[in-house]
This record gives C-alpha cells, sequence and structure tokens, in this order.
C-alpha cells in the first residue's frame, strides 16, 4: 500500500515539475493528423510581452520509438518577425518538442512514421479579413 502512494506521488510530482515526455503521455498517435494533434498540445507560444505573435513551421522525423531523429530544422517564419520574436519563436518549438518527446506511436503508425519528415506548423498571428477572403466586387442593379 505504501509503494503504491509513492508511486502516485512520485507520477504527480513528475507532472508538476514539467519532466519532458510526462505530460505528453495518453492516448496512442495512430494517425498523421493524430502527430499533429499531439504535437499542438505541446506548444506554449510565448507571451506577447516577449515577442510579437508570428508563424512558424518546423520540419523534424521520428524514430519508430517516438523520439527525434536528427535536428529539427525551421524551415518558415514570417517575414515581419524581428530577431528577437525569431529566436523566442525557436525556444518555444524547441520546448514543445521536448515537452512532446518520445511520441507514443501504435506498432503500426511507428512503422509508418519512422524516418519520414514533418512539416509541423505553428500559426499564432491572426490574419487580416484581407488575407483570407477573397475581395468582393460591389454589383449594382
Amino acid at each position: 500500500m505504501v509503494r503504491r502512494g509513492g508511486r502516485l506521488l512520485l507520477v504527480a510530482a513528475m507532472l508538476l515539475l514539467g519532466v519532458p515526455g510526462a505530460a505528453a503521455q495518453g492516448a496512442q498517435v495512430n494517425t498523421i493528423q493524430d502527430i499533429f494533434r499531439h504535437l499542438r498540445t505541446c506548444w506554449r507560444p510565448p507571451p506577447p510581452a516577449m515577442a510579437r505573435p508570428l508563424d512558424i513551421t518546423v520540419v523534424v522525423s521520428f524514430n519508430r520509438a517516438g523520439n527525434i531523429l536528427g535536428h529539427p530544422r525551421i524551415t518558415y517564419e514570417s517575414a515581419e518577425a524581428s530577431d528577437n520574436d525569431r529566436l523566442q519563436y525557436r525556444i518555444a518549438v524547441i520546448e514543445a518538442l521536448q515537452r512532446c518527446t518520445p511520441v507514443p506511436f501504435t506498432d503500426a503508425m511507428a512503422g509508418a512514421a519512422a524516418g519520414r519528415p514533418f512539416a509541423i506548423q505553428f500559426r499564432n498571428r491572426k490574419t487580416s479579413p484581407e488575407k483570407t477572403s477573397p475581395p468582393t466586387q460591389e454589383r449594382r442593379a
């Protein structure tokens, strides 16, 4: 009985202290959409006081065990971002990957995902209506 209580306390402490991977464990990842969903649950963008919102894309590969394979690569950052904004967001991306790995792949997904690059977009900017909807022309009767 004492051992069980000690284990529960240890698990609770790991979750509170933010041990990498501890909070990311849960439902197994079985589809490509699940990979993106899983990684986005670990995303914590920098507060606006530290960096202006921007969009960033990272390309990352995993091995069968769900660990990062090689080095993640930043392939896109919003053009108007300052050097500080880019640095803060790159740190946030790496922290998100650390929190979420190893990815809990199912056996089938582990074989399918191993070694394949995934481009993960972390979108944080608010897009203006002009960019999201096509311009409308006024029509008169």
